[in-house]
């Protein structure tokens, strides 16, 4: 896959070679956009986190004392009420968002997006990017100086500068969410620090974290198409290319890969036993490109290009009707969009949990960063509205199994969705309105992870095992919480240049022997200095 932006280059976000020119604030390691400012990492270190506090949700049809989202084969038939009254003030509240689906019908003839204007007090007016073309509609509006209350910024489109524009144009939102403040919120509060992380800026809170999936990845799969070799059990790298050199069929087009390169070498880097990017032993940490492991894992991926098992068209920007139909056999996607593909998808869709890729090793699953950015509240915003608008984020984010989240997700009974034998199903003014409304909302503000597919308490279930089968291989990225400036200053780049090597070597325009000069040069460029300022601050704990 190319390093250009796209709908799965986001939703992958999770993964460590994603660029995120400057704008790693919301990348997850630590808010390291506080390099701006000389000592701006140490400010950001001895900044009080909101204080975590447990949302009250009803209880889970099935067991989390492994770390699993919450999982429900029916939709509960008591729902807690999270938010007392309308936080609005009856002030029509702008936003700037992305989708990625098509774009929602306009706000006069859409009913849904009214009933969630009533239930905030207040209209809810998004300028939405549809597609890609983000970075280039916000610089736009800054520029213009036009800003909406609500800026949305994500952490992987090379929005740049943006430390500087957050401490001209947009509200310290510290003195609101640091800490105990953050309890006027309890749907906020209910994010956690995981999350939070990614908010921070300088020292200080800009914005509101976007809540995303903690679970990094996924190896997704039509069950169907390796149902022939024995399903998805493997006895090693070897054994998995065996079985695909097996299933590849280049005359009736069916190939066992997606051609995401980057992304494969993720997952085969996880049956190896890499590091989350960084490992951390005896107080020394060692990035992933240095690894016998993360070599290994290049060194698979160049076998399966050379036996022809990636789709051979690299611009393939869709996949889904390729898996469906037989022709590809397995895709990487981020935990989110594997959730909604379940929700969608009619083929066996399946997943594959990382497995020792030889005898000695010890297999690994990545988590993700647990945020999708942060949203800021504009300058042009009159201080005395800032509570008022973090209210409405605060209603924005309430969990599964409030009231809130079922209009949110539902729209009105009767209306939107109807219900029967415990679960929710979309009418069809439900299905053109709620979905395509829905998602540019969700990157203004998310709630925490839950399982619940409407009518398939199956698919619930596998889903809920794979995340048992992984819990025990949970890999965090060990740099979460701490802070480099230099990844503030060179992640971008660094980004960029170990995507494009990995494509390179693994389509053969250069050779795995140029790995090692590769990473001496990753390491002057810039890596080195980011391992040195990780490691001084680890060390303070």
């Amino acid at each position: 896959m190319s390093s250009t932006m796209s709908r799965r280059g986001f939703l992958g976000l999770a993964l460590a070679g994603v660029t995120v020119a400057g704008l790693a604030a919301c990348g997850g390691e630590g808010g390291g956009a506080a390099g701006v400012k000389k000592g701006g990492a140490e400010l950001s270190r001895k900044l009080a986190l909101p204080t975590y506090t447990a949302a009250k949700i009803p209880t889970p049809d099935l067991p989390i004392d492994a770390g699993q989202d919450p999982a429900y084969l029916k939709y509960p038939s008591e729902l807690v009420k999270s938010v007392a009254a309308p936080p609005g003030d009856g002030q029509k509240i702008t936003s700037l968002t992305q989708t990625w689906d098509v774009a929602p019908p306009a706000p006069g003839e859409n009913t849904y997006l009214q009933e969630v204007g009533k239930a905030l007090g207040s209209e809810w007016s998004m300028n939405i990017v549809v597609g890609d073309g983000y970075p280039d509609k916000f610089n736009a509006i800054i520029a213009s100086d036009d800003l909406p209350d609500l800026v949305w910024f994500p952490p992987n489109q090379g929005l740049q500068r943006v430390p500087e524009l957050l401490e001209a144009k947009f509200h310290d939102l510290t003195p609101y969410l640091s800490g105990d403040a953050i309890k006027k919120y309890p749907n906020l509060a209910n994010l956690g620090d995981l999350t939070w992380k990614s908010a921070v800026t300088n020292g200080k809170l800009f914005g509101v974290a976007v809540a995303y999936s903690r679970l990094g990845q996924i190896f997704g799969v039509n069950q169907d198409y390796w149902e022939p070799v024995g399903g998805l059990g493997f006895a090693g790298a070897d054994d998995f290319v065996e079985k695909a050199k097996q299933l590849l069929d280049v005359g009736k087009n069916k190939y066992p890969l997606e051609p995401s390169y980057y992304n494969h070498v993720s997952m085969f880097s996880q049956w190896y036993g890499a590091p989350n990017t960084w490992r951390l032993e005896g107080g020394k940490l060692t990035h992933q490109f240095e690894t016998p492991e993360y070599q290994a894992a290049l060194e698979l991926a160049v076998k399966c290009f050379k036996a022809k098992l990636f789709w051979p068209d690299p611009a393939l920007s869709t996949i889904q009707d390729k898996v469906a139909n037989g022709q590809i056999g397995a895709f990487v996607e981020s935990f989110p969009g594997f959730i909604n593909l379940a929700k969608t998808q009619k083929y066996k869709l399946g997943a594959i949990v990382p497995f020792a890729a030889t005898p000695s090793s010890k297999p690994v699953y990545n988590a993700g960063l647990g945020s999708v950015g942060f949203t800021s509240i504009s300058k042009k915003v009159d201080p005395k509205r800032i509570e008022t608008l973090l209210g409405v984020l605060n209603y924005l984010a309430a969990p599964f199994g409030t009231e809130e989240y079922q209009l949110l997700n539902f729209g009105v009974e009767g209306t939107h969705f109807t219900r029967k034998d415990g679960d929710l199903t979309f009418t069809d003014k439900g299905k053109a309105e709620v979905p395509t409304t829905l998602q540019p909302i969700t990157f203004v503000i998310g709630s925490p992870s839950a399982l619940f597919l409407p009518g398939q308490p199956e698919r619930t279930k596998l889903i809920h095992d794979f995340e048992t089968k992984v819990a025990p291989m949970l890999q965090q990225r060990v740099t979460t919480g701490h802070f480099s400036d230099t990844y503030t200053q060179k992640n971008g780049e660094l980004s960029t240049m170990g995507t494009d090597m990995v494509v390179d070597i693994v389509t053969g325009r250069k050779p795995l022997s140029d790995w090692a000069g590769f990473v001496k040069k990753w390491l002057s460029k810039g890596g080195e200095a980011m391992r040195g300022e990780y490691e001084a601050s680890i060390a303070k704990g």
